[in-house]
Order: structure tokens, then C-alpha cells, then sequence
């Protein structure tokens, strides 16, 4: 496929995906759905793919959720509607490749699409964060559903009910364990490439092994999640099968956070 409102590069084993339609403050569309329907169909069958980043183009947004102007296509008949949103995120289409997500100005609304299924979020000192649902007589849902298995409830029902009129700040966001990490401006791309790249330098079973069994823990009991986790460990590391010869590895030089 051909990309018309994303940009699409693979180096040292990540794929880094950069939203680009600045001039919609990189609202997505129907177009740009598929476009990372199909980004994520590649990413998880290409095993020579071991981390991805998504990123944006232009420094006013992020993302500020879905296009209303040239949005979504929806067909006459309700009961086949899908949720738009699902063409966008990794896990959602079954892409259990780890995601580093950085954030640049406003993030509003859809845009938590992909943060919602970030495995690591970071932002620049520029970032806001809010929701403009209600302001304009729209149930907020499905954004902060997700966004409820990632930070507070008390913050998440803030965050969707006052709307337009507060923003998350980069800080707070910080405070509350949305984001990982605030860098300047001029170093987030960098920043997101190198923990990408950290990331993409480990054994690629290990990785997806883990990212997958810990989220879909988050639909289990504890219990339950435990059998599962155990299950995921035979299958991704089994004893006396390990990918990497600790006898010979050399450990990297570790960073203080």
C-alpha cells in the first residue's frame, strides 16, 4: 500500500510510523484507519520488525482525534458499524511488537487510540491532553474505557467530563504515570528512536512474549492471568532453551531514571 496521510520507515529493526496531515492537526480519517490497519498487518508479519514508534509532523499536534470535517465513512445500515478506532492501535489487530508512542503538542480525544495501546508513552514539555467529547454533546466512552487501565479513575472521569475546558499538562500527565517521560522539544524524536531501538535490540520472542502476556492479563482474574503467563513462559523461554548465552553476553551500561 501506498501511504497518503502516514509515513512508513523501517531502520535497525523499527518501524517508525509519523501521522502526517499537520495542516488537519493530524486528525485521522478514514483513510489514514486503513492505512494503520495495513501498517499493522506489516509490522507483526515482518519478523525482521522488533519495536515500532509512532510520531507526528508539524508542532502544533499530536493528534486531535477524529476529522470531522473528511472523517469516517459510515454505512446507512447501524448494526454494521465498527469501531473506527480499531483499525489504529497494535493490539487491537493482534500486533504484540512493542510501541513507543511520543507525543508533541495538543492530544485530544481519538488520539488515545494509540496511547491506549502504547507500551511506553513519552512527550515533549509542549504536550497537553484532553478530551472534547462532551463539549459539543457527545458521549465519551470507548478513549477513556481504555484510558482507565492506564492511570486513575478519579483522572480518567476528570480528564472526559471538564473536557475543553482544562488540559492535562505534560507534568501532570508525568505525575499520574500517563507518560514515562518528559524530554524537550528538539529531543523527542531522538529519545523515542533510541528507547525503540533498546527495546528492538533484545530477542524478539521474548519481547512479544511479554507485552502480550501482560496485557491480556488486564482481561483476566489474577489467577487466571497467572496460568496464562505461565503458559507464556514455556512457550517463549522454556528452560534450558534460553535465546541468549549468559555465560557470553555482555550487559549493557545502565541508566538511572
Amino acid at each position: 500500500m501506498t501511504y497518503q496521510t502516514i509515513t512508513f520507515e523501517v531502520a535497525d529493526h523499527v518501524a517508525t510510523v509519523t501521522l502526517n496531515r499537520p495542516e488537519r492537526l493530524n486528525a485521522f480519517n478514514q483513510q489514514m484507519c486503513e492505512e494503520f490497519g495495513d501498517v499493522w498487518h506489516r509490522v507483526r508479519m515482518d519478523d525482521d520488525i522488533h519495536a515500532s514508534v509512532v510520531q507526528a509532523n508539524g508542532e502544533r499536534a499530536f493528534c486531535t482525534g477524529v476529522d470531522v470535517v473528511k472523517g469516517i465513512d459510515k454505512p446507512d445500515n447501524k448494526w454494521v458499524w465498527d469501531d473506527p478506532g480499531s483499525y489504529l492501535g497494535p493490539k487491537a489487530n493482534q500486533c504484540w511488537k512493542p510501541l513507543v508512542v511520543a507525543v508533541n503538542g495538543m492530544c485530544a480525544g481519538g488520539a488515545f487510540y494509540w496511547l491506549n495501546e502504547a507500551d511506553i508513552i513519552i512527550c515533549d514539555e509542549s504536550a497537553t491532553f484532553f478530551d472534547p467529547h462532551v463539549n459539543y454533546g457527545m458521549t465519551s466512552a470507548l478513549e477513556p474505557i481504555g484510558l482507565a487501565r492506564r492511570i486513575p479513575l478519579g483522572e480518567v472521569l476528570r480528564w472526559a467530563l471538564l473536557g475543553l475546558d482544562e488540559r492535562m499538562s505534560a507534568g501532570r500527565a508525568l505525575a499520574i504515570g500517563l507518560v514515562s517521560e518528559i524530554v524537550p522539544d528538539e529531543e523527542l524524536r531522538t529519545r523515542a528512536a533510541e528507547i525503540a531501538a533498546t527495546i528492538a535490540a533484545k530477542p524478539i520472542v521474548a519481547t512479544q512474549g511479554t507485552v502480550r502476556a501482560i496485557w491480556e492479563s488486564l482481561d483476566m482474574t489474577r489467577s487466571g492471568a497467572q496460568r496464562t503467563g505461565l503458559m507464556y513462559t514455556q512457550l517463549g523461554n522454556p528452560i534450558g532453551q534460553a535465546q541468549v548465552d549468559r555465560a557470553t553476553y555482555v550487559k549493557p551500561t545502565w541508566r538511572l531514571r
